[in-house]
């Protein structure tokens, strides 16, 4: 099957060896996702402003392969303070109301920055 990927262009990429996103078949699956637009964390000290950004990133990914957030099936969430479930879950529901994949969230210890307050990863599928 071809494998097609999407670059964010940070120069992390390259260090670490991932994409933003790859495609195979009519699978998609689109790595962990925070709120850094550039060096700027956005909606600094704010789950539910983080979360949203970080829905917004992830459709703008599905979209370069031509489906939509209506294509998942599946949404992991990482939280480094699992209190603030609500506003996080406000923001999936604004996404995913009617669509309803499986989701998953879960506490951890820290991101790879202190200012990070959530991480979002998604698998999607496109239907034939």
């Amino acid at each position: 099957m071809k494998r097609e990927i999407l670059k964010s262009g940070t120069p992390w990429e390259d260090i670490v060896g991932y994409s933003r996103a790859v495609k195979i078949g009519n699978l998609i699956e689109v790595a962990g996702t925070t709120a850094m637009d550039g060096d700027k964390v956005i909606g600094l000290g704010n789950a539910y402003e983080q979360a949203h950004f970080i829905f917004s990133k992830i459709e703008k990914c599905l979209e370069h392969f031509g489906c939509s957030m209506k294509d998942v099936v599946r949404t992991r969430m990482y939280v480094t303070d699992i209190r603030q479930w609500e506003e996080i879950g406000k923001a999936h529901g604004q996404f995913f109301i009617g669509i309803n994949p499986v989701a998953t969230m879960v506490e951890v210890s820290r991101l790879i920055s202190p200012d990070l307050l959530v991480e979002i990863e998604i698998t999607a599928i496109i239907p034939q």
